[in-house]
């Protein structure tokens, strides 16, 4: 399964790009603001940071505000994927886009047969919200499993994008329902790595180490 960061933070993603676990970036208007910074440069920015798809979300709401809106973030890094809501006009875009060559996200997905649909569309991701879905009471994983049959069904070749991750465990259990594809913030990819029996057997063999007074270099 591929990792990505959710976040719009350059310096976190540079840190945790070092590591080579980063396969790739969501933002959204929201992580943008927290930013604080303009919106291009910060995507221009970080699709020099990663390797992978950067997605890049519009803003408008209309089909052709949408296009218009996508013309100027494809021109930013041939890496920028081009994030669209889950509505019609999104759909319409998400089929024309595709048919150019871009990368999509389909964004806002609720529900398994919206997910039929981005695929319908041709979308490279779709991006199921976990989180938010629990949220209101529902199964966010259930809705993973839902689409992971309906689109093992059909052979879709679109990526499920396991979006709105609170936690590890979302991670892992996105991981065993075969997800493409779960992205998170900086924390939760540092959470992964952590164990507090990690940190304590390390430490007994420094201790132990530092005992024999010797050095590797």
């Amino acid at each position: 399964m591929k990792l990505f960061l959710d976040t719009a933070e350059a310096a976190e993603i540079a840190a945790l790009a070092a590591s080579g676990l980063v396969d790739g970036v969501t933002t959204n208007p929201s992580l943008v603001h927290k930013a604080g910074r303009n919106f291009l440069e910060v995507v221009k920015e970080i699709a020099g940071l990663v390797p992978g798809p950067v997605s890049a979300e519009v803003v408008a709401t209309d089909y052709e505000g949408m296009m218009a809106e996508a013309r100027v973030l494809r021109g930013l890094a041939p890496n920028v994927c081009i994030k669209l809501p889950l509505t019609l006009d999104g759909l319409r875009a998400t089929k024309a886009l595709t048919a150019e060559g871009a990368m999509v996200n389909v964004t806002l997905c609720f529900s398994a047969a919206q997910a039929l649909l981005a695929a319908k569309a041709g979308a490279t991701f779709v991006s199921p919200f976990v989180g938010r879905h629990d949220d209101v009471g529902f199964n966010g994983m259930a809705l993973i499993e839902d689409i992971r049959l309906i689109y093992d069904n059909y052979d879709f070749a679109t990526q499920i994008l396991v979006a709105s991750v609170r936690h590890p465990v979302h991670v892992l259990e996105a991981a065993k329902i075969g997800a493409d594809v779960a992205t998170m913030p900086p924390a939760v990819l540092r959470q992964l790595a952590s164990h507090p029996l990690t940190d304590r057997g390390l430490a007994a063999f420094l201790a132990d180490w530092a005992k024999t007074g010797q050095s590797i270099r």
